[in-house]
């Protein structure tokens, strides 16, 4: 296909779904270790455009995604998933190469929010306040200088997945060791007491914050927590400050657009005894169940859960512009005398 028959191609594809006549495809499960969580978020996601009218087909991704997409007759794609090969730019790289818009962030801003140490080196130097932390890898030696307790995560985790505290010294190295065989490297935070938080930016504008308070004394947010029934309560808006949740609205906000995120994105904080907002991670593909965080953010300003996932699905593009082939080599020749130098 010429470089103008496909962007008279996308034109078009980006029109149906304007006038709300494209195919959509829902894209959920994967083969990352939160393929449970992704099931659950894209059937829920599929419900809510079937009830709204549009011509939409779930997929259960896999090695066959293109095949299964052409036999769809897949104009955009909804991704639905969480974690690897979905969460990581995989899926949105290979969504460029098809030209088949889809929502969320590019294949950049997705790999980079996808790794925790990425991401936070990527905020250094902006407003985004970090918490201190050290990257460890097997063979190092044990990062004791951000004292006690920490908190030891994969950069690569989600869904609270590969997350331990350590509260004593002994425990320290038998924690890194476990994350170990999960990742190649192991983040180690300073653990800062205070409250979770998140806040959900939609294509640019911050909703309110929720707070996250896991149930009974000391208890973590943790995936028990996150995932059974009764072990946390979520508060919207969040019984916190003015100025703590301005703090962390403008935080999100600056890390939404350092990092070059779009669509609906979700990042997490904790709020400290002095009233600071410490960023946590982000999340590219929150969450997408009428009782996920995002959601329950849209819906206290009046947008329903359907009118959440078509105004996601309304804001999907193509994030990467496919070059002139008149202006460039095929492999082994030398590059057009028309090629910028």
């Amino acid at each position: 296909m010429s470089a103008l028959l496909e962007e008279a191609h996308l034109a078009s594809a980006l029109a149906r779904i304007a006038d709300r006549s494209a195919r959509v495809g829902v894209l959920y499960g994967g083969m990352s270790s939160e393929r449970g969580v992704s099931i659950k978020s894209g059937k829920a996601v599929l419900a809510a455009l079937l009830s709204r009218g549009w011509s939409a087909v779930g997929i259960d991704v896999g090695p066959d995604l293109p095949e299964r997409l052409r036999a769809e007759g897949v104009e955009v794609a909804w991704i639905a998933l969480h974690g690897q090969f979905g969460e990581d730019g995989c899926v949105q790289g290979l969504l460029e190469l098809m030209r088949v818009p889809y929502t969320g962030s590019g294949v950049r801003a997705s790999a980079v929010a996808m790794d925790k140490v990425m991401t936070k080196r990527a905020l250094r130097s902006g407003e985004v306040r970090l918490v201190p932390d050290a990257v460890w890898r097997r063979g190092q030696a044990l990062p004791t200088e951000l004292g006690l307790p920490v908190i030891c995560k994969t950069p690569q985790g989600g869904s609270t997945i590969g997350i331990i505290k350590v509260e004593a010294a002994e425990a320290l190295a038998p924690a890194l060791n476990t994350l170990a065989e999960l990742d190649e490297e192991v983040l180690v935070e300073r653990f800062i007491t205070g409250e979770e938080i998140t806040v959900a930016v939609l294509s640019g504008e911050a909703l309110p914050v929720v707070s996250i308070r896991p149930v009974g004394a000391g208890a973590m947010f943790d995936f028990a927590a996150k995932y059974t029934e009764g072990r946390t309560e979520y508060i919207v808006p969040a019984p916190i400050s003015e100025m703590a949740a301005a703090d962390a609205s403008a935080q999100a906000l600056a890390a939404y657009r350092a990092l070059g995120l779009s669509g609906v994105a979700r990042a997490d904080f904790i709020i400290d005894a002095e009233g600071r907002a410490w960023f946590l991670e982000v999340n590219t593909l929150p969450g997408m169940t009428a009782t996920s965080l995002s959601p329950m953010a849209a819906g206290a300003v009046g947008i329903p859960f359907e009118g959440l996932v078509e105004r996601v699905l309304c804001a999907a593009t193509l994030h990467t512009r496919r070059a002139d082939p008149e202006r460039v080599a095929r492999p082994g020749e030398a590059a057009p005398t028309n090629a910028p130098s």
